[in-house]
């Protein structure tokens, strides 16, 4: 098991591998701004809160680069409203 969540740039996504099942948070970047389009969670890996640990990777990372994020997966957009330490980064 590994629970190190990566950057695959080539993919357009952040991953995380599980027991050698991935798991992953996509997204466009744009200057200055990344769209996070879709959070992805195999039903073998449910239950774990998976998704909210690749949700808040993406978002810090968005925060380390100067980014703002424009939410189009209803799942980011209700971790973040559940999060208001990442409300500053959504994109008006």
């Amino acid at each position: 098991m590994s629970d190190d969540i990566i950057d695959n740039s080539k993919h357009h996504r952040y991953e995380l591998t599980i027991d050698g099942i991935v798991a992953h948070v996509d997204y466009e970047r744009e200057p200055g701004s990344v769209i996070l389009t879709h959070t992805i969670v195999p039903e073998q890996l449910g239950g774990r809160g998976i998704a909210s640990r690749l949700v808040q990777h993406a978002l810090d990372d968005a925060r380390r680069q100067g980014r703002k994020v424009i939410p189009q997966c209803s799942f980011v957009a209700a971790f973040i409203e559940r999060k208001p330490q990442y409300r500053d980064l959504v994109q008006d």
